[in-house]
């Protein structure tokens, strides 16, 4: 079989998708990338997720609302003159902000540095998401580089995706904060799915012991399911990447980090087209604060 033979299936599945997205009340699946504690590796999860997603033949946009500890921009080895501060401001809108990104994704830059951008007021909430909602008609998929810990502008944007993917690496404390991060949605309601991606893993039966170690405490004190959605191996060439700002799933994609986050790519996109919930993304963020 040709590259090109084998490429075939994975361009239609990406066309069918995309029918798919329009005809269901033509909005984008949208899937927060979140942890209880910084330090676990989120941000650059988020950003070679998005790229293998796009790599699928679907249209992405990385959205980084860690808001004021923004980081995607750097991780991309991207200089954007404009970010969503200045969205907030007024001086720019959405679409003026948004850059093209490697590896064929579109990233809407966060703020980096400003208290201001921190701590928003509901109201600057809802003036952001209501420019934010103009993206949904121009996408398949949203990805939201979402904040760590478990503060109000973490959790708004978190509760309100389709999917909520918690990142942890297997050490206790971080097991622990990814469960609180787990236990906020499930007082909130969350009615999407939630998954685990444990990164700096040594082997698959590591990652495999932690995830059920945070599946069965969440079952049993919170009745709440948390999917299996991967685990990342500890790989030097995550590293060198990040050295040299540049997605590790470009710069080396025959290694074992590009291996483990492409599964997880595969299991995204077979949830996307079923896992929609009605009225859209941005639509149901500004109901937290009405």
């Amino acid at each position: 079989m040709t590259q090109q033979t084998a490429d075939i299936p994975r361009a239609d599945q990406a066309t069918r998708l995309r029918s798919l997205a329009r005809h269901r009340a033509r909005r984008a699946w949208t899937l927060a990338v979140t942890s209880g504690k910084g330090g676990v590796g989120k941000t650059n999860i988020a950003v070679n997720l998005s790229i293998c997603l796009a790599a699928r033949g679907l249209r992405v946009t990385l959205v980084d609302v860690d808001m004021g500890l923004a980081n995607a921009d750097l991780l991309m080895n991207l200089r954007t003159r404009y970010t969503l501060a200045h969205v907030l401001s007024g001086v720019r809108t959405v679409s003026e902000i948004v850059t093209p990104a490697p590896g064929g994704v579109k990233l809407v830059p966060g703020a980096s540095g400003l208290e201001q951008v921190a701590n928003l007021s509901d109201f600057e909430r809802q003036s952001l998401i209501a420019g934010l909602r103009r993206l949904e008609h121009s996408t398949d998929i949203v990805v939201l580089d979402c904040g760590a810990g478990i503060s109000r502008n973490v959790t708004a944007f978190a509760s309100s995706a389709d999917e909520v993917l918690v990142v942890t690496t297997p050490e206790p404390t971080a097991l622990a904060d990814a469960y609180a991060m787990i236990k906020v949605l499930n007082r909130d309601s969350y009615p999407g799915q939630v998954g685990l991606f444990v990164n700096m893993v040594e082997s698959r039966a590591q990652a495999r012991a932690a995830y059920r170690r945070l599946a069965e405490v969440a079952t049993r004190f919170l009745n709440c399911p948390v999917a299996d959605r991967g685990y990342m191996l500890h790989d030097t060439c995550v590293e060198q990447a990040v050295q040299h700002r540049c997605p590790f799933v470009i710069r080396s994609p025959g290694c074992n980090a590009a291996a483990c986050i492409a599964a997880t790519a595969a299991q995204v996109v077979r949830m996307s087209p079923t896992a929609q919930r009605g009225g859209g993304f941005f639509q149901r963020v500004v109901g937290l604060f009405v």
